[in-house]
Order: C-alpha cells, then structure tokens, then sequence
C-alpha cells in the first residue's frame, strides 16, 4: 500500500470541527486505516485464489475452461474518504464498513454469455461467501450501455488475531463487455465526465454492436454439441496399480533401514 497523507482529511472532520492534530495522533490514524483496508486486500486475495482454483480445476477436469482472466483493484484510502464525503457518511470506520460496499474489487472476465451465470453460481455455491446484493446490468443495461453481473459478497478473512467478514464487489462480464467498458472508462477520464455529445452516441453504437457480438458467439457457441461428448467417468473407484507400476519402473523403491515393508 502507497503513502498516503491523511492531513487535509482531518482538517475537514475525521476527528470533528478541525481540532488540532499532533503527529502521533497522524501517526495512529494512519495505522488504523492501513490495517482497516488491509482487511480489504486480504479479501481480494481469499476471492482471487478461490477463482484461480476454479480455473486451474477447469483446465484440468474439463474441455472448456468459462474463465478468460481475472483481474482486482482496490479502492486507494484517498478514494474511499472522499467517496465517504460526498455521500454524505459519518467519517468513521464503522460508517465506511457498513455503507462503503466496493473498497475491495474483483473482475472475471469470460467468452460467453451462458458463462457469466456458470461462474456466478460456482462462486454463490462455496460455503463461506454469503451474497449480500446482486445488480444485473445485462438483463437491464445502464443507459449509455454499460453491461456486466455485479455481486457483492461477504467472505471471511482470517486474521492473526481476528476474523472478520469483508464485502467484496464481483465483477462478471464477457469480453466484449469488458473492452467497452474499458473504452468507456477512458473516454469519461480524458473528459472528466463531460463526454461530448457525438461521443455518447458513439459509445451508445459501440454498446449495441457488442451486444450483437456478444449475441452471435453465444449462438455460435451453443451450435457447438458438447453434450454429446463423452464425459468422463468418476475417477474415485480406478485401480491405481499400473501407474503405480509405471511409475517405480525405472526408480526401484528403496526402504530404509528400520522401514518395514507393507
């Protein structure tokens, strides 16, 4: 986590009506705050590696794998004060807990759109994330066109001393939704939100034809029969003793002295 100067946040009410704040007083607010949104970054990590390890599942089980790439970012404590400001919140960290819900973020980015609900019930499925609220902006898409699943999700994180339930904002989207949103994002910064108006339409157009794209593929996609396919047969019941054989073939198993053989 960067450095980061809490001076003009205190100024203007973290500890009321512009007291007068000594350097140990900076000191100790720092590190509250830093262990505060560390629980955040923890959270990113616990959900990441949950993903990963679908993904990595998927490559090993299955012919397809739904999960393209996965990304996260979590919001700077700069963000997260001044966003706790404009809402108007008490500047506390009971306040920013309860009412901030997309400090800690992760994106899964897949090919299709039938992918987007597979990785949404995988995720919802696991026993300790609790979904606490689910925004569907592909069934109902934002007016300048923006669509992807968001969840936020509750997941424990263990600390040292602690565990704690942090909420975790889940991005799903395919990957034409995400190269417009990423455009989109651009345009709204160079502009500061102020986005001529030729350019909104523009971003409108751009919106609709990935929705077509986005369409097709998935027509495309459901031509493809994989039912069809053989499916791999349970694995748990396999008699193991011609890998076993395969495998000392070349590497005699030596024992120790005082080992007893089975």
């Amino acid at each position: 986590m960067k450095p980061w100067q809490l001076d003009h946040i205190i100024d203007d009410g973290l500890l009321g009506n512009r007291q007068q704040v000594g350097i140990d007083d900076l000191r100790v607010l720092r590190e509250q705050f830093v262990d505060f949104m560390l629980g955040y970054k923890f959270a990113i990590d616990e959900v990441t590696t949950k993903i990963n390890i679908l993904r990595e599942d998927f490559n090993n089980a299955h012919e397809y794998n739904p999960i393209e790439h996965v990304g996260s970012r979590l919001k700077s404590p700069e963000s997260v004060l001044e966003k706790v400001r404009r809402k108007n919140y008490a500047m506390n960290l009971a306040a920013i807990r309860e009412n901030v819900l997309d400090i800690a973020g992760v994106r899964v980015v897949c090919s299709f759109i039938s992918d987007i609900g597979t990785i949404r019930d995988m995720l919802a499925g696991q026993e300790d994330i609790t979904v606490l609220e689910e925004r569907d902006y592909i069934s109902n898409r934002k007016p300048n066109g923006y669509r992807s699943l968001h969840l936020i999700v509750s997941i424990p994180v263990f600390r040292s001393d602690r565990t704690q339930p942090i909420p975790v904002e889940i991005q799903i989207r395919t990957i034409a939704m995400d190269f417009w949103a990423s455009l989109e994002h651009k345009i709204y910064y160079k502009y500061q939100g102020e986005v001529p108006p030729n350019l909104r339409s523009d971003l409108a157009q751009a919106a609709e034809v990935a929705t077509q794209l986005d369409e097709k593929m998935e027509a495309l996609h459901r031509q493809v029969d994989r039912s069809a396919r053989p499916k791999k047969s349970a694995a748990d019941s396999l008699d193991l003793s011609m890998l076993y054989n395969s495998l000392i073939a070349d590497q005699p198993v030596r024992l120790r002295p005082g080992d007893l053989p089975i």
